[in-house]
């Protein structure tokens, strides 16, 4: 058996290698952070198996994508404004990890401030993520996209711990202001 070890990162790659025009630039600022900062660290899963190539057929990259979910202990879903909520390969990588049981921890990349519920949220969720959240079957954490929560996220949640995460979880206020992220909402619809 594998030990899993890795954080594999998901987002909407728009079918461009412009970072401009898809989510990848916070893949990239993700790597920023881990080569700029020591105490920023995590093993990235894609690096961990075999590079996958553009003309490489879906079911091959289905077979790379898998392996790298079952190597990993975390999943960080990147999702914007720009997300599209039926893109095919991002909703087979939801859909693998949830059936895995792997807590996934949503970063929303548009919102800099602690939130304390996810009303409001939903509009950026890919069809594959609402039905795992309606339904019950997800373990995740909903954090804004800054350092300190994906960091904490990444080290507290993981498929070898045994955590409360639900489909609705968020941190509260008094974690988010030991960070130093003191603009915390109880409500994002208000």
């Amino acid at each position: 058996m594998t030990y899993r070890n890795g954080t594999y990162i998901a987002f909407d790659g728009r079918d461009t290698t412009n970072p401009l025009e898809s989510d990848i630039k916070y893949f990239n600022l993700l790597k920023a952070w881990k080569e700029k900062d020591d105490e920023f660290t995590f093993s990235d899963s894609h690096k961990k198996t075999y590079q996958v190539r553009d003309t490489s057929t879906k079911e091959t990259l289905k077979r790379r994508l898998y392996e790298r979910l079952k190597n990993s202990k975390n999943m960080i879903l990147i999702l914007s404004e720009k997300t599209r909520n039926d893109r095919e390969m991002l909703s087979y990588e939801i859909k693998k990890a949830i059936e895995l049981g792997m807590p996934i921890i949503i970063c929303y990349a548009e919102i800099g401030y602690g939130f304390q519920n996810i009303d409001g949220l939903n509009k950026y969720w890919p069809i594959s993520l609402s039905a795992g959240i309606y339904g019950g079957a997800i373990k995740c954490i909903h954090i804004p996209f800054r350092k300190e929560p994906i960091l904490d996220a990444i080290s507290r949640f993981s498929i070898h711990e045994t955590n409360t995460l639900g489909p609705y979880s968020c941190y509260r206020k008094e974690v988010y202001n030991y960070w130093g992220i003191s603009n915390v909402t109880d409500n994002l619809l208000g």
